[in-house]
Order: structure tokens, then C-alpha cells, then sequence
């Protein structure tokens, strides 16, 4: 029996050896660079070691540490922990940023062979994150706003790491004013009269979009709106809405029947084309009440008349790949549209007789607009990075609009008196809207019944217009707030894209030529078989020396322009502001003999403010977004 106890005990003992080496090689390996294991296995940063507490269980990361400071960290007395010393006159850096082939020091200690081992990547000098973003153990990057918060972001989980630090001691949080510490986390503050954006950044208030009391021109003076309307528009005395003047305006949809159109006051409607396959995107040319439309799935773009009975539409362009969205340039004559499997954006003239690629390289544009007036072009992507760009008629000084809170965007809207650009975003299931800059954004109409799949948008008046395909019907709603819904339609079938048709929509004007902020007196002539397409404005003299083969169209504008529309506007506008000066200077004539009141002019404000602004609260519903404080957190993969 003693010998049967002894033999067991043995195997007891081989097994629990087997068993305890399987669990040591079971431990996760340390990151040679820049963790340290203890003496029972585990990792620690490396950053932990000799900070004066115990990270180790058997205290392993505070021995030797005489010799360690000596050798490798002469300056870390002078950072809290969690942090690496670049010396006394540099910056203190977080641990992610130690040994991640970046040069962060000034001396580059940072990465240091002694430090990170023989095997460290070769140092580059240029970050890879924003100054408002945190870089994660990995490289990756997340906004600072979501260091700390509780939640894990970080592929590693190193935002929340060190979380009982002085977050602010770094690009002050990535905060563009005030950064204030919190036990936990830390949050971006803004001075008086402005507010926080995306949760870092501050924009100065405009009080007239805040309030969002008038169609178009605001006037804001000591608190109180003065609201105009441009010249083409009439502002109703009660309701103080601005209504086009002129003939009435008309809506046009695509389905799956045909093209048709409805007056957006009465039950009147009428089917303008034969049978197409698809409700695809369509555009007006509204002086000449000529419709462009593309087919659904397909490279086909079609011209029809309004006027007159229904009737066979005119083929104008055949294309490579299918068209995702269409606009019109009604000043230089031209047709853009985009392609999502061609990941492109292009331009063609309006007759169909010259045609190029203008941007490339898209993913998955699904939407174009344009305003030639203002001589600039805006689309949207839908891919794995949804964002809204802008660039003038010539595809050149691109820039991101909208790249947060995006999840597929895939109609836009021009509000061309306000100068403001709305989008439909499916995911979202929601209408929001920017100024021209990219900023001041507001989200007007949330997840109502009537979002669940926009796909058409229009904005007319004071109200926007869309399309529904779960609900099947044309909707319409206050452009301001989302308020007053209107089912204009039911039983819809597959509508698609939405266009107003109203004279007042495109007035005539200068030409930029290509180029915004420029105006062409005379001919601007349109070619796209150059390198680039070239929009030059030439005089009649130097017209006459073209080639006559280069595929061009010339818009000629006379010197006296005041009688259209855009024009005759703006001399609305100064006039308007004229009045209302002289009448606060009267006014501020007389109440300077008032000591107790004061004139304050806090703002005059006809464009926008600057910067993209999350309004909005989460979507309901099961494409909800996280929250991460005012953020919404994108859960793209979700698609």
C-alpha cells in the first residue's frame, strides 16, 4: 500500500508539473519592446516600471530600480506615471507612444535602442494622428474624447490606460480653447458666446441660424430678427415665409412606372414619360422645363420636355458604370453625375457631345450637386469612410465638408438662398444640413415614420421634400426643425430621385467660369478634351481664333446684369441693410442721450459659422448609434 501511495503521489507529481508547465507556456507572451514580465509571467507596461507603485503581484517591476533608472529613464521623475520624460525642457509623453517607430522627443530617446531593443522599427518624424485625436498602443487613431471614458476604443485598449492622469498635459487634450481634468477623463470647455463642436472643438454662435426664424436673410440687432426675402420671393405677412413668385412650383419624382410630377399645393399630377426600368436620380433645366434622369442600374442618361403629352425620351449619353446621382449646371450648360462602381465623379456637355471622368478614385459615391453660380460642386460618399466634398467645376480644391456622423448619405440638396447643403443619410435616417464651409451643421429632420429609406431629396421654400421607399411615399417637412409633415403621396411604387421645378430655383447670373469667386463678362467656353477640363472666359475677338473642333459651350453674360434675379438680390440686400443701418443709427442717435440703455450689435449674419455641429440625439430604432458624450460613435461595420 506504501508502495501503491508513493507510485500515485509521483504520477500526481508529473501530472501537476505537466500541467503548470502548460500553464506557463499558456501565458501570454510580453511585447519585448514594450512590456515587462514579471517574475510570475505577467506583462506590465514598461512605463510601470520603478513609478513607485507595485504593478507586479510579487512586486517584481520596483527591484533594481536604482540601476534602471540610471540606465534607461535618467528623466522620469519629471512626468507623473504613465507618462515618459523626453527631459526637463521637452514634453512628457504617454506610454503608447514609446517605441512606436515615431520620433516624438526632441532627441529621440523615445526610441532609443537601450529602450525599445535591437528589433525597434526605424523612427519617423511625422504623427500619424490629428492634434484632436488620441493614438492608440497600435498606431491607430480615435478622438480624444473618447481617451477615458470607461469604454474601450483602442484596438489595444490603451485609451484607458493611465486614466487617473493630467490627460490636458498633452496637446491639451486635443481641445482647440479650454481642456479641464477630471478624476476620470476630461472634457473640452469654449469661451463666452461660442459652443462645443464634435467635443473638442469651439465655433462662435450665430444667433440666426440658433433661432432659425427666417426662410432667408436675417438680420440679428440686441436680440430681436429682422427676416428678409431675396428678389423673386415674397414674404407672406402672416406666416413670414418667403414664396417664389411666378408660376407655381412643381415636384418631380421617378418610379418604377414612369417619371411624373405633382403641384406641391394641389391633388393635380400628371405622368410625364413611358414606362422606365428603375426610379433613378434625377435633374431640371427649369427656364427650358427639360428633364434629365438616369436609369436605375444602369449607364444610361435621358432628356425629355415637360411640355406636352407624355412621350418617348431622348437618349443623350451612354456611360461606364451605372449612374448613382445626377445635377445640372444650368450656367455653363453642363451635366454632372457619379458612378458607384466606377468610384467616379463626372462631367459631360449638357448635349451629350463631349464626356470625361472629373474625380476618381470615389467609394461608392452615391450623390452630386452643384452650384454654378458659386462656381463650386459637392458630392457624397457612402464606402467605409462616409464623407461630403466639395470642389469647384473643375474637380480642383477638393475638400471634406462632412466626415463624422455619416453612415450613407446618398442625396444632397442645395438651399441656394441661405447658401446651405442638405443630405438624406439612410443609416441615420435623417436630414441634416451644412453651410457651404462645412459648418454650422444641424440635423432638421430625424427618424419621423417617413425615414426609414429616403432616397430622393429636394429643398424648396421653407420646407424639404424626399422620397420613402419602406412607407412608399413623398413627403415633405419644415426645412428648419422637421416639423409640419406632410404625406404629399401614398402608394408609390419604388419612388425614387426628387427634383422642384420653379424658374426662381436657377436664376441667371455671371458666369465664374471654373473658377469661384471670379466673374466672366464674357464667354466661357468649356473644354473637356484637355488634360484637365479648362473653363476659360474669352472675348468675342479671341473666340473667333478657337479651334472650331475643341467641344465647348460659351455663356455669354452682358456687362449690365442687375436685372437678373441673382443680381437684382443682392441690390435687394444692400438696400435692405442700408435701411435698417441709417434706422440704428437714428436710433442709437437718440438713446445715447439714455444712459441706462445701451445699443449691443451682437451679430450681423448672412453665412454660416464654421464648424460641423452635432445637434442631434441618437437615431431610434436598429441602426441606434453609441453615444460617447455629445459624439455619435459610428458603428459602420454594422451596414
Amino acid at each position: 500500500m506504501g508502495h501503491l501511495g508513493g507510485s500515485v503521489l509521483l504520477v500526481a507529481a508529473v501530472f501537476w508539473h505537466h500541467i503548470c508547465g502548460a500553464a506557463l507556456h499558456s501565458l501570454p507572451a510580453c511585447h519585448q519592446r514594450l512590456e515587462f514580465r514579471c517574475s510570475d509571467g505577467s506583462c506590465v507596461s514598461k512605463v510601470k516600471l520603478c513609478d513607485g507603485r507595485t504593478d507586479c503581484k510579487d512586486g517584481s517591476d520596483e527591484h533594481h530600480c536604482s540601476e534602471y533608472n540610471a540606465d534607461y529613464i535618467p528623466d522620469r521623475h519629471v512626468c507623473s506615471a504613465g507618462f515618459f520624460s523626453c527631459g526637463p525642457s521637452d514634453a512628457c509623453l504617454p506610454a503608447s507612444k514609446l517605441c512606436d517607430g515615431r520620433t516624438d522627443c526632441k532627441d529621440a530617446r523615445d526610441e532609443t535602442k537601450e529602450l525599445c531593443g535591437p528589433g525597434r522599427p526605424v523612427p519617423q518624424t511625422s504623427p500619424t494622428c490629428a492634434v484632436s485625436e488620441f493614438e492608440c498602443g497600435d498606431g491607430s487613431c480615435i478622438p480624444h474624447s473618447w481617451r477615458c471614458d470607461r469604454s474601450a476604443d483602442c484596438p489595444d485598449g490603451s485609451d484607458e490606460d493611465h486614466c487617473d492622469q493630467d490627460e490636458c498635459r498633452v496637446n491639451n487634450g486635443g481641445c482647440s480653447h479650454y481642456c479641464v481634468d477630471q478624476p476620470m477623463g476630461f472634457h473640452c470647455n469654449c469661451p463666452a458666446n461660442m459652443r462645443l463642436v464634435e467635443d473638442t472643438h469651439c465655433e462662435e454662435v450665430d444667433a440666426c441660424l440658433e433661432s432659425d426664424e427666417c426662410d432667408q436673410l436675417c438680420v440679428h440687432v440686441n436680440g430681436s430678427f429682422t427676416c428678409d426675402c431675396l428678389e423673386g420671393y415674397r414674404m407672406n405677412p402672416v406666416t413670414r415665409e418667403c414664396n417664389a413668385e411666378g408660376a407655381e412650383a412643381q415636384l418631380v419624382f421617378t418610379t418604377a412606372k414612369g417619371i411624373q410630377w405633382k403641384s406641391i399645393t394641389g391633388p393635380e399630377s400628371k405622368e410625364l414619360a413611358l414606362r422606365i426600368p428603375g426610379p433613378g436620380p434625377v435633374a431640371a433645366v427649369a427656364s427650358k422645363r427639360i428633364l434629365y434622369w438616369a436609369q436605375q442600374g444602369r449607364g444610361s442618361i435621358y432628356r425629355i420636355s415637360m411640355d406636352g403629352q407624355p412621350q418617348k425620351p431622348v437618349l443623350v449619353l451612354k456611360v461606364q458604370g451605372s449612374v448613382s446621382g445626377l445635377a445640372v449646371d444650368w450656367i455653363h450648360q453642363l451635366l454632372y453625375w457619379t458612378s458607384v462602381e466606377t468610384g467616379s465623379l463626372s462631367v459631360a456637355l449638357m448635349d451629350g457631345s463631349a464626356q470625361r471622368q472629373l474625380i476618381t478614385g470615389l467609394d461608392k459615391p452615391s450623390a452630386v450637386a452643384v452650384d454654378p453660380l458659386r462656381g463650386l460642386l459637392f458630392w457624397t460618399q457612402c464606402g467605409s469612410s462616409p464623407k461630403i466634398e466639395r470642389a469647384a467645376l473643375d474637380g480642383r480644391g477638393r475638400m471634406t465638408l462632412v466626415s463624422s456622423s455619416l453612415r450613407h448619405p446618398v442625396a444632397l440638396s442645395l438651399d441656394v438662398p441661405r447658401q446651405l447643403l442638405y443630405w438624406a443619410d439612410q443609416g441615420m435616417r435623417s436630414i441634416s444640413r451644412v453651410n457651404l464651409e462645412g459648418r454650422h451643421r444641424k440635423t432638421v429632420v430625424e427618424s419621423n415614420g417617413y425615414m426609414d429609406h429616403c432616397l430622393g431629396l429636394a429643398v424648396f421654400e421653407g420646407f424639404v421634400y424626399w422620397s420613402e421607399d419602406v412607407t412608399h411615399s413623398i413627403c415633405r417637412a419644415n426645412k428648419h426643425n422637421g416639423r409640419d409633415l406632410q404625406v404629399l403621396l401614398s402608394n408609390v411604387t419604388s419612388p425614387g430621385g426628387v427634383s422642384i421645378i420653379q424658374p426662381v430655383l436657377q436664376p441667371n447670373g455671371p458666369s465664374v467660369c471654373g473658377r469661384p469667386g471670379t466673374v466672366c463678362h464674357h464667354e466661357c467656353l468649356v473644354n473637356l478634351r484637355s488634360e484637365h477640363p479648362e473653363f476659360s472666359c474669352i472675348s468675342p475677338e479671341v473666340k473667333q481664333n478657337q479651334s472650331q473642333e475643341t467641344p465647348a459651350i460659351a455663356h455669354t453674360v452682358p456687362a449690365s446684369t442687375l436685372s437678373d434675379p441673382a443680381f437684382a438680390g443682392i441690390l435687394s440686400l444692400i438696400m435692405f441693410l442700408s435701411v435698417l443701418l441709417a434706422g440704428m443709427a437714428v436710433w442709437w442717435w437718440r438713446e445715447e442721450f439714455r444712459p441706462s440703455r445701451s445699443l449691443a450689435v451682437q451679430s450681423f449674419a448672412f453665412k454660416e459659422s464654421r464648424d460641423p455641429l452635432i445637434i442631434q440625439g441618437p437615431p431610434a430604432g436598429p441602426n441606434t448609434c453609441l453615444v460617447k458624450e455629445t459624439l455619435l460613435k459610428l458603428d459602420l461595420d454594422g451596414e
